[in-house]
């Protein structure tokens, strides 16, 4: 899928993440010990990176930063092997994540979100010409949840299907998704070629409470829609039915933020070095896996 030797051009969020890895529940009305970090992270960046760790294709992204971190977002995105084109927000600063992560359970997080200048992407910072060269676009589903981002999105999908370039969304979020509407998540996406959901996404995207029904009615309308279940690996659906279930990697996670943007990453560029739907889900298995057992949302390394 994609033209062989294209690149991968990632559409979406860079925010900046304070990690707060407390034990046990959080103390109302005093202090709660924890370990703070501030890291780089936003669900479109981290993908482009876990791409680029993989291996294969050039990996690009396109996002929007304040003028407060667009230095130091460009730096570790470049640290990270990806060529970042950043648009700094005049208004705006960089987008902010509280990721609460409790040591106690499995590593499981709670965001508290200021999407700042991230969902303010629009129309006029997209050009055709971003799609020169590239075999694939991958879309961050946080861009369907502001007005702007959408009138991009629209822009972007006109230009890969006059180019025949196959694209790809993450729905990101179910509480976005929630608030945006499941009928128009659905129709903003109609014809694109792979949808990424989480287990839960997929529910609420669907209604059904099995993860392989959802998977495979999802596949009626998307030609490949790969479901992400964490420790319970990952479905592979076409054309209603799920072909392929593939199990997680082994790992004691100590902070699950940015599992499955890893594993979206390594899954396209997988894909796009031609490796069929199934393998390439095992290969984002494996950075999903690599990725928990690590604080922070950027792979470390090489692949």
């Amino acid at each position: 899928m994609g033209a062989p030797g294209g690149a991968l051009l990632v559409v979406g969020d860079v925010i900046t993440d304070v990690v707060a890895r407390h034990r046990g529940p959080l103390a109302p009305g005093t202090d709660t010990a924890a370990a703070v970090r501030t890291v780089p992270g936003g669900a479109g960046a981290n993908v482009a990176c876990w791409a680029a760790w993989r291996g294969g294709p050039e990996v690009q992204f396109l996002g929007r930063v304040g003028a407060d971190s667009a230095a130091w977002h460009e730096r570790e995105l470049t640290a990270c092997g990806v060529r970042p084109s950043l648009v700094v927000d005049p208004r705006a600063p960089t987008g902010t994540v509280v990721c609460l992560v409790d040591t106690d359970a499995s590593a499981e997080r709670t965001f508290l979100t200021d999407s700042g200048a991230s969902l303010r992407l629009e129309a006029g910072d997209w050009s055709p010409g971003l799609l020169d060269g590239v075999a694939w676009l991958h879309l961050s589903g946080y861009l369907f949840f502001s007005a702007p981002c959408r009138a991009l999105v629209a822009s972007a999908l006109g230009s890969a299907r006059a180019r025949g370039v196959p694209v790809s969304v993450d729905p990101a979020s179910t509480g976005f998704l929630s608030g945006l509407g499941v009928d128009r998540f659905l129709t903003l996406t109609e014809g694109v070629d792979v949808l990424l959901p989480n287990r839960d996404e997929a529910r609420l995207l669907t209604g059904l409470p099995d993860a392989a029904d959802a998977a495979a009615e999802l596949s009626r309308r998307t030609p490949l829609v790969v479901v992400k279940q964490g420790g319970a690996g990952a479905l592979v659906a076409r054309s209603g039915a799920v072909r392929a279930e593939v199990a997680a990697e082994p790992a004691v996670p100590v902070d699950t933020t940015g599992a499955g943007d890893a594993f979206t990453g390594a899954f396209l560029a997988a894909l796009l070095t031609g490796a069929p739907p199934r393998e390439a889900a095992a290969e984002g298995c494996r950075a999903g896996a690599l990725a928990v057992q690590q604080v922070g949302a950027r792979p470390r390394g090489t692949a």
